[in-house]
């Protein structure tokens, strides 16, 4: 089954924080690309969308995918279809985690 993956613009800001904060910690671009592409392939590898557990915090509807240290949520929006919300840094607190998602 093909699903369909897109990314809301927080997650897409999401994303780009991580980048800049992994390519600052460690000074290198690769090892932050490396990082970015390991979420980005996870989010788009997704084959049904009850694949991964609700999010013990947020709980239903979302859902988590968890790479490296970092924690993808998802909705479904219909059978074929799921958007990335958030891109979640496991490290920070999760009380950080957005609520109004």
């Amino acid at each position: 089954m093909n699903i369909r993956v897109d990314w809301s613009d927080d997650s897409v800001e999401d994303l780009n924080f991580i980048f800049e904060r992994v390519k600052k910690k460690t000074v290198s671009k690769e090892l932050a690309k490396n990082v970015i592409d390991d979420i980005y392939e996870t989010g788009i590898s997704i084959s049904f969308v009850e694949q991964y557990q609700v999010d013990e915090i947020l709980g239903k509807p979302y859902r988590r995918m968890v790479v490296r240290h970092f924690k993808l949520i998802y909705r479904a929006m219909t059978e074929k279809h799921i958007r990335i919300i958030q891109v979640f840094d496991t490290y920070q607190n999760s009380l950080k985690l957005r609520k109004d998602i």
